[in-house]
């Protein structure tokens, strides 16, 4: 097969702000498809099937090794932050994007199906 990637949408009536924040608060490298349309290096990425009963839908999060730290810096960095919350699978917590939405950061306590020595941006 011929994948070489996974190219993820983010929809926000705050596009210009979200689109500043992932380059200059979380520091991942962009290229710019014209017009100032930023898209993201991101970090590597691993993708799992959970089961469900009711409503299908997806959910995105930027994993870290030491969620301690990550929430530190990011809260340095003015970056509004829920509790982190323990579960079996993990350390989670949300940050709060330019437009109100809240997007999930975890340290998993799984193994894992990605290299963790690459920086954000380093895809």
């Amino acid at each position: 097969m011929a994948i070489i990637g996974m190219h993820a949408l983010m929809y926000s009536k705050k596009d210009q702000a979200t689109r500043e924040f992932f380059r200059d608060v979380q520091g991942f490298r962009s290229v710019d498809a014209g017009d100032g349309w930023l898209i993201f290096a991101a970090p590597p990425t691993e993708l799992a099937i959970h089961p469900v009963e009711d409503n299908e839908h997806h959910e995105l999060y930027l994993m870290c090794d030491d969620i301690e730290t990550t929430v530190a810096e990011l809260r340095r960095k003015g970056v509004q932050i829920r509790p982190i919350q323990e579960q079996p699978w993990g350390r989670v917590t949300q940050i709060q994007l330019p437009s109100g939405e809240e997007f999930g950061i975890y340290e998993p306590r799984h193994p894992t199906a990605i290299r963790t020595s690459l920086p954000p941006g380093n895809a």
